[in-house]
């Protein structure tokens, strides 16, 4: 691998179960499965009312799609602007080609200021890289201070959603976390803490607020860049945010390259896209934009992490790259049912459910077990491409994904063109793939094996051996008709008995 890293500190692709197993073990959590029903179908119905305001929303996804594919042709353009843009401000950028890249930029910037801690601002490119963990090997602390983010730092967990990582916690194991383990990262939870969300975000408050006052640099991500303007986004619900982009003297902000868009104008389309599809909020509470560094005003220093990993090889690729339009709202989490049932660890990355199903494979290739599988943890229903605010057609790049493990073929891999080899365990597959184009491309053998499957059929099997057991185990196998379709059209011209078609008055009856 090439330093490509997808989010599971402590972890690599190889050693990770694929999907099925994963999921199988998920799906027997009955406390898992409750929570994750009851958020997802909250959230979905938050934003299935919100975005049912908006007359012209299909105009407005329209337009991020269109934002964004013209953003990824001309990457290459708007990527140099941005870094002028940011440099002319005041700010500083860097470029890393992969997660090892990246965290080695960030722990010497944060080297260079004397500190041993940093605050955090809930960061996906982050926990893509594994910085955390990077920055705890050489002597630094991170502490991230989103709420759900804190859980599960708190819990020694990893995230589970997008937009909201302990969505796999309730409230009683929230407060179990808090009560044993606070007091090893700084303030302790109050003596008698509850249940109850108030109490449970109090606590949080006080502990966290130390840290902010004292914390000298902040590492964010982004959710866009303006390459006019040099201008970075953050859009968040709490403040924490704002605390951490404002207070430390210096920000260190990794974001992956593919947040570009073109013009300041831009943001207007995506600002109200965004918080519907994702909180099911008209406007985000806070919407925190800053440009290099100014006087008197937030932090002195501004380094930006432009991080590829994978991004370009992903870009290469003319069907997989819309996944890089995702602007990381989790509309499809909520509304699919293979994630409502597994959860977001079954995945092994940062990016669970349909989204991470089609943009892991990408950024980390289809080499592992796991992402070999990921492809296929779908039931292709569509549900995904219909939330989805910038219109990723994600059925479509999950069936090309699916090809690709199965068939192999051209790739680009590391910035270079690759052939890859079809993954192993669906040699039988692609046998029978073989089998049926040869069958399809003569008609005769083709009538001769319909025919004779159909005087057969009463010596059929219920399920199918072998690698068809898996399909059959909860599928009825399609009974075979008594005789092929063509011999019954021959027999009976159409069902028409003779008389062409539409009761005896041939096909010029059907127009009439």
């Amino acid at each position: 691998m090439s330093g490509t890293f997808v989010g599971m500190p402590g972890f690599h692709p190889p050693s990770l179960p694929a999907f099925p197993e994963a999921a199988r073990e998920a799906v027997r959590d009955t406390t898992l499965r409750g929570n994750l029903r009851h958020a997802t179908h909250t959230i979905r119905a938050k934003r299935a009312k919100a975005v049912a305001e908006v007359a012209d929303w299909a105009e407005l996804r329209e337009a991020g799609k269109r934002i964004k594919d013209h953003t990824l042709r001309h990457l290459d353009h708007y990527l140099v602007r941005l870094e002028e843009s940011v440099t002319a401000a005041g700010g500083t950028v860097h470029w890393a080609a992969d997660a090892e890249e990246a965290n080695r930029i960030v722990t010497r910037l944060v080297k260079e200021t004397g500190e041993s801690e940093v605050v955090k601002v809930k960061s996906m490119a982050t926990q893509e890289t594994g910085l955390n963990e990077a920055l705890e090997a050489e002597g630094i602390r991170a502490y991230e201070t989103d709420l759900a983010e804190l859980i599960v730092q708190l819990g020694k967990d990893r995230p589970s959603h997008i937009l909201v990582p302990a969505i796999h916690r309730n409230r009683g194991e929230i407060r179990d976390v808090f009560r044993t383990e606070m007091g090893a990262w700084g303030r302790p939870a109050p003596e008698g803490l509850t249940d109850t969300p108030a109490e449970l975000a109090e606590a949080a408050r006080l502990h966290l607020r130390e840290k902010f006052l004292r914390a000298k640099v902040g590492v964010s991500g982004a959710n866009f860049m303006v390459a006019e303007t040099g201008t970075l986004v953050v859009v968040e619900s709490e403040g924490n945010g704002r605390m951490c982009l404002t207070l430390p003297e210096t920000l260190i902000s990794v974001v992956g390259i593919e947040k570009t868009v073109p013009t300041w104008r831009d943001l207007e389309v995506f600002l109200q896209t965004l918080p519907r599809s994702s909180t099911a909020e008209r406007m985000n509470p806070y919407t925190s934009t800053w440009t290099g560094t100014t006087d008197g005003d937030g932090p002195r220093v501004f380094h930006l992490v432009l991080l590829d990993n994978g991004r370009t090889d992903t870009l290469a690729d003319e069907v997989g790259r819309q996944a890089l339009r995702c602007i990381r709202c989790s509309a499809c989490l909520n509304v699919c049912p293979v994630y409502e049932r597994a959860g977001g660890h079954a995945y092994g990355s940062v990016y669970p459910g349909p989204i991470g199903a089609i943009l892991s494979p990408q950024l980390r290739g289809t080499g592992s077990e796991i992402d070999a599988s990921l492809p296929y943890a779908s039931s292709l229903c569509g549900a995904c491409y219909e939330v989805c605010p910038v219109a990723i057609d994600i059925p479509e790049v999950l069936v090309h994904l699916r090809e690709r493990v199965v068939q192999g073929g051209p790739a680009v891999r590391g910035g270079n063109k690759v052939v890859l080899k079809p993954a192993k365990g669906h040699a039988a597959e692609r046998a029978a793939m073989r089998a049926a184009r040869w069958a399809f491309g003569h008609p005769g053998a083709l009538r001769t094996g319909q025919r004779l499957a159909s005087r057969t059929r009463r010596l059929h099997p219920r399920t199918l051996p072998g690698p068809g057991r898996a399909w059959t185990g909860s599928r009825d196998l399609p009974p075979v008709p008594a005789e092929p379709f063509r011999d019954w059209w021959q027999r009976t011209q159409g069902g028409n008995g003779g008389n062409g078609g539409n009761g005896g008055n041939g096909w010029q009856g059907a127009v009439k």
